[in-house]
């Protein structure tokens, strides 16, 4: 029997839905479907608003506003680039709301050790619980993303098609997303296993999930900026020029951990070696 407490997410989830759906389509379109196809459908609906909203106002920052001040005019990647990397993204993004709903299910069920409300434990707990949780996300992320790279048949089959992205002249806001769908839901699946672990706030579970894809948005501009040990987009073009640095996700603590940092310089040789 659904408890109070789980009644608690259900109604959050559904206000969300609420949110979205009354706001973008006709109610006898959404009202009827069953609670979980809802959440999928809004999940679907803001992550493809998130996506292009941020890539296109970064993009018009970058290579209009501020053109030849970030970026030299020969490192701004083509239309046709951008437009196939929104087309695997189009494509993948079924899948990747596909994600989101299903740790709200997990959640929703009690499977987790999600809380509702910042009271339940107090703001002592509440920070504490949040570091781990990002510990824990930055670790995973990291150890995903090198085994990635590391373990060639998952390179092969998954990565390496975010990887035909290897150039300043290649890169842009819109890559962010582009992966193979199942390489996204692994890289994303460190946000999931947390919640096993560490009790953190459903709402900061979810919003955390959306902000990844403005964080990936920036660190794909090429913009060869240094915030250590902020995992920059100057250090993360290093990453998709050498393949074997730099796997890090908002930080490069992992990196510098394990042996895989290389700092930006002014003017990075493209040419250094790569994988093929």
């Amino acid at each position: 029997m659904e408890s109070d407490y789980q009644r608690l997410f259900i109604e959050e989830t559904s206000f969300y839905n609420r949110i979205v759906l009354q706001t973008l389509l006709p109610n006898w379109i959404w009202e009827s479907l069953p609670h979980f196809c809802q959440t999928w459908l809004r999940n679907y609906i803001s992550a493809t608003i998130v996506y292009f909203l941020s890539g296109f106002l970064w993009c018009f920052y970058i290579y209009y506003l501020k053109r030849n001040i970030y970026l030299s005019k020969d490192s701004i990647p083509s239309n046709k680039a951008m437009l196939l990397q929104m087309g695997i993204v189009i494509k993948a993004m079924p899948w990747y709301s596909a994600f989101p709903t299903i740790s709200e299910y997990l959640v929703e069920n009690g499977w987790t050790k999600c809380f509702p409300r910042a009271s339940d434990i107090g703001w002592k707990s509440y920070i504490f619980n949040f570091a781990i949780y990002l510990i824990i996300v930055e670790v995973g992320v990291y150890w995903v993303h090198r085994l990635l790279h590391d373990v060639k048949p998952l390179y092969k089959y998954l990565h390496s098609i975010h990887h035909v992205y290897n150039k300043q002249n290649t890169l842009s806001p819109f890559a962010s997303l582009a992966f193979h769908p199942l390489d996204g839901i692994l890289q994303g699946m460190p946000h999931v296993v947390a919640l096993f672990i560490v009790p953190i706030q459903f709402s900061v579970h979810i919003l955390l999930i959306f902000l990844e894809a403005v964080w990936t948005t920036n660190i794909h501009d090429c913009v060869n900026l240094k915030h250590w040990p902020v995992m920059g987009s100057g250090y993360h073009t290093i990453h998709h020029i050498t393949y074997k640095h730099n796997y890090g996700h908002f930080t490069v603590w992992m990196d510098w951990v394990f042996g895989t940092l290389l700092h930006p310089k002014d003017d990075y040789n493209e040419s250094e070696e790569h994988e093929e």
